[in-house]
């Protein structure tokens, strides 16, 4: 049997690209990577494996944990992990989802070509970061009171449909139509909307951008036909999530579960895998708080998307209907989700914990919008700025071997302050510029040092991990053009 020694965790490899840690002690269940060997050197480097072993402790968990090829260390859970939690019998974890509740990205198609983008990047980022907030703290699309906050949080992209911010066509191709049930604003504290009621339609800070990208490669034809990408095609990622909102729901509920279910995280290895019990008061509300959330997030989404088609239009000088600057769709990470899987035979509820993962429907599935039945789920991959992206769709074996779920992006090698230690953010805004044609604008050259391209895994390996294993296949590859940051 191949074994990968990581210091005191040893990984038996149970086939090609799959890696256990097997069930030993207090462990529910085993533990498995989905990586090829270049990537599990990256990932056993930091704390990603204890992490990921902690979590079998979970009650309720479910076949295995499991950790995605771009894996890296976390809050408790590993960034990258999926964990499926029994919905009666086991329980949610805040710290499993993440502070970003619903961190996520959405692509927009354009039918503009490379070709016509080239000379006006410089006009386009500026007027970009001009028009779209970005950076720490406040300032949004719209800015909004209490009542506005809690149809946000109870409605999600349909209030920005009622109040013309999307069409009927946007909420078709977003996850769940953009829309969470059992949202309830009632359970997000005051002063979490606070937080969030003037960073509506706004980046943020960190991992977060708006990129304007070409379509450098389509791998698949017939799903690039389904999904409407071909070769030198512009598009537009969106990557944020629930802002200021989130971060606070998350912390809220984190700090209540330590007060009422020290009994529970009192057996667990890691305090910062807190969970509240199925069943209970505190599961419920949390539960009920991060839906809403997951509201917000989608809503802040397609805020950017709307001020992002305003600017195409002053830039261009044609309206964003010409330009067919369309949803392709909008993936959530950092979410926690009811859904039925098959178990050993069986049909059960689980709360499918994906924090820093995606989820990945193969064609066929009744969640998939009936745009993309036929041919499985879209899945955004995210790169650095200065490499490429990936549109995937949802493989035929992500049900059985991951929940229906796949990676969410490169994922770290290094941390922010190694980052800021290693890179200058004007030689790294420069030499994309030079080297690469990539033109970046951001809040601060720290927050460029801190995304340098050098700082992540190699996403083509990610995305080949991902394709072999049959749980996201590749259709397309973007590349960057231009990029803002907060």
């Amino acid at each position: 049997m191949t074994t990968f020694d990581a210091g005191d965790i040893t990984l038996e490899k149970v086939r090609e690209y799959v890696w256990e840690i097997p069930q030993e002690g207090e462990m529910r269940t085993p533990a498995r990577v989905l990586a090829s060997e270049a990537l599990l050197e990256e990932i056993s480097e930091d704390k990603t494996l204890q992490q990921l072993k902690n979590t079998t402790h979970l009650p309720g968990i479910t076949k295995h944990a499991i950790c995605m090829p771009d894996g890296h260390q976390g809050y408790g859970f590993p960034v990258g992990g999926v964990g499926a939690l029994d919905a009666e019998n086991g329980c949610i974890s805040p710290g499993a989802v993440g502070y970003d509740i619903n961190c996520g990205v959405r692509m927009m198609k354009t039918n503009l070509t490379y070709d016509e983008l080239q000379g006006r990047e410089e006009e386009l980022v500026d007027s970009l970061f001009a028009n779209v907030p970005s950076g720490l703290g406040g300032g949004g699309v719209v800015e909004a009171g209490v009542d506005t906050v809690d149809e946000i949080l109870s409605r999600g992209v349909d209030w920005a449909l009622e109040h013309g911010h999307a069409v009927e066509d946007d909420l078709l191709h977003c996850e769940d139509e953009g829309t969470r049930e059992g949202a309830d604003p009632d359970k997000v504290s005051q002063k979490a909307k606070d937080r969030g009621k003037n960073q509506i339609g706004s980046l943020g800070s960190g991992n977060h951008f708006l990129e304007v990208q070409r379509v450098t490669d389509v791998f698949d034809d017939e799903v690039g036909e389904a999904f409407g990408l071909e070769e030198n095609q512009i598009v537009v990622l969106i990557h944020c999530g629930s802002r200021g909102l989130g971060h606070q729901t998350c912390n809220d509920y984190l700090r209540k579960i330590e007060q009422q279910h020290r009994g529970l995280l009192d057996r667990l290895p890691d305090k910062e895998l807190a969970a509240a019990p199925a069943g209970s008061q505190l599961a419920e509300d949390y539960y009920a708080a991060m839906n809403a959330a997951i509201n917000f997030a989608w809503v802040n989404r397609q805020l950017i998307m709307h001020r992002t088609r305003q600017v195409f239009e002053r830039v261009f000088d044609r309206s964003w209907e010409e330009m067919e600057m369309d949803l392709l769709y909008d993936v959530a990470h950092n979410i926690a989700k009811k859904e039925t899987h098959t178990v050993d035979g069986e049909e059960r509820e689980l709360y499918v914990h994906r924090k820093g993962a995606t989820r990945a429907f193969p064609a066929g599935h009744p969640e998939v919008p009936k745009a993309y039945r036929d041919v499985g789920q879209p899945v955004i991959i995210p790169g650095s700025m200065g490499a490429g992206s990936y549109v995937l769709r949802g493989g035929e074996h992500s049900m059985d071997l991951t929940f229906g779920s796949t990676a969410h992006g490169a994922g770290r090698l290094m941390s922010r302050t190694q980052a800021k230690n290693e890179y200058w953010g004007g030689d790294v805004k420069q030499e994309l510029q030079d080297q690469q044609q990539i033109y970046v604008k951001a809040q601060s050259g720290a927050t460029v040092a801190e995304e340098a391209p050098g700082v992540y895994k190699d996403v083509d390996e990610v995305v080949r991990v991902s394709d072999e294993l049959g749980i996201g296949d590749r259709v397309a590859r973007t590349f960057p053009v231009c990029n803002i940051k907060g």
